[in-house]
């Protein structure tokens, strides 16, 4: 399976934030969308970072409260991993274990297309272990 079939399923739409909001707005956009991350992006198109809800508990942990006045930029991670539909589940599993990420932007054309989560390649690789089980309950069961 490719990224392309979660988005089927879930959808494409991404929630966003601008470099410019403060720590705080994140905070209530986060709360809003009930999400774990929001893609940085000022024209709604391109990937400018990722802001997650980790990044803003180390930037508090490590600068106090006066964080949640910052501008997202000042905390949210810039160099952001991303994807593309075509991308295999398993190859995107073992990359975000590897990277420690839990949300990846998918990007076609260089425009934002997506967003997939750790949940949701859990979800696939259950669905998938759930499918190949039962076919080979059936094949015991059946071939006798």
């Amino acid at each position: 399976m490719h990224v392309s079939a979660v988005l089927r399923t879930k959808g494409d739409a991404v929630a966003t934030t601008t470099a410019e909001a403060s720590v705080t707005d994140v905070i209530a956009a986060l709360a809003l969308h009930g999400v774990g991350a929001l893609v940085v992006s000022d024209d709604g198109v391109h990937v400018d970072g990722i802001v997650s809800e980790r990044d803003i508990v180390r930037a508090l942990a490590s600068n106090g409260a006066d964080v949640l006045i910052w501008p997202v930029r000042d905390i949210m991670t810039a160099d952001v991993v991303t994807c593309d539909r075509g991308t295999p589940i398993d190859v995107l599993a073992a990359l975000m274990t590897e990277q420690r990420i839990r949300h990846v932007p998918v990007v076609a054309d260089g425009v934002l297309a997506g967003i997939v989560s750790i949940g949701d390649v859990v979800k696939v690789r259950i669905t998938e272990l759930e499918t190949e089980t039962q076919a080979m309950r059936d094949y015991v069961w059946n071939g006798r």
